[in-house]
């Protein structure tokens, strides 16, 4: 592939998902990561992006669809009875990792009360929790993302990789029978850090991510052990759902539901997962620029 038809794919690629890593834009081209920060590096002289550590992101957005004021504003009332439902499941004092997603958001709005110990790298969960003398809140490194309200890049992933929890808290840009996906490549290595991080697996989901196909895979569906959601998925969700051993909780605002009993062991260390292996999020050191994108 030439270098105007990589760079071109490349601006294509963020025009739809607005930031992306290093090695995603290397996968996408089939070309080495050195390769893809000339090209880079040409594309920001031209003011098409802006260079981050570990990937690049669009300078000048045209959509609102990822911004995170944007995106809370979407099936409000079914965010908060998740949000609920998933509260419900968490114990005093326990360590629960809290992801960046909008209905995440929700859950830590109904947290305080169990007392519990916060890892996040969600800007307005911390803000959330900012003014409270209750909670414990660790917020990770990395890179500010002010549109997605998120850390992202090489240290927030390591941040999760040393760290342990009770659970993970996680939402997501699909689920179909094929597995869950995000719509940033960075988010997914950020998510993966989380599962590997946490004992158990907490998927919170609006019914509108159900049969959606997002652009990154994340993982198969035996790597979640429960799912809450505010209606009942599709019969093929449903039946997929069943066989991965995946506990099913419908929330509403009379209450919530258990239709799926999922699996009798919930600590993910007490059942064997087909759970994605975790990323690299340390730079080589024989990389002379790994330590400035």
């Amino acid at each position: 592939m030439q270098s105007e038809e990589r760079q071109q794919r490349i601006e294509e690629h963020l025009a739809k998902v607005e930031f992306a890593s290093l090695d995603e834009l290397s996968e996408l081209v089939d070309a080495s990561v050195s390769t893809v920060r000339r090209d880079l590096d040409i594309l920001e002289s031209k003011s098409s992006l802006k260079r981050t550590h570990g990937g690049a992101r669009l300078t000048n957005p045209k959509s609102d669809e990822f911004m995170f004021s944007t995106r809370d504003t979407h099936q409000l009332d079914e965010k908060e009875a998740i949000g609920r439902a998933c509260a419900e499941l968490i114990l005093p004092n326990q360590t629960v990792i809290v992801d960046a997603g909008t209905t995440c958001f929700h859950v830590a709005r109904h947290l305080e009360a169990k007392n519990p110990h916060i890892i996040t790298n969600s800007l307005p969960v911390a803000n959330h929790f900012s003014a409270s003398n209750k909670l414990e809140v660790v917020v990770t490194g990395g890179v500010i993302y002010p549109r997605l309200g998120v850390l992202v890049g090489p240290l927030a992933v390591a941040a999760f990789a040393q760290v342990r929890a009770d659970l993970a808290i996680m939402s997501c840009g699909g689920l179909t029978p094929a597995g869950v996906s995000n719509s940033h490549g960075l988010l997914i290595e950020i998510q993966r850090a989380m599962m590997h991080a946490a004992r158990r697996v907490v998927l919170c989901v609006d019914h509108t991510k159900f049969g959606r196909q997002s652009i990154s895979h994340l993982c198969a569906l035996n790597a979640v052990n429960t799912v809450i959601t505010d209606q009942a998925p599709p019969s093929e969700m449903r039946s997929a759902l069943s066989k991965a051993g995946v506990e099913l909780i419908i929330s509403s605002a009379e209450g919530s539901k258990v239709v799926l009993s999922g699996r009798k062991k919930a600590a993910r260390d007490e059942q064997p997962f087909t759970a994605p292996e975790p990323l690299t999020a340390s730079p080589q050191p024989d990389d002379k620029d790994a330590f400035i994108d």
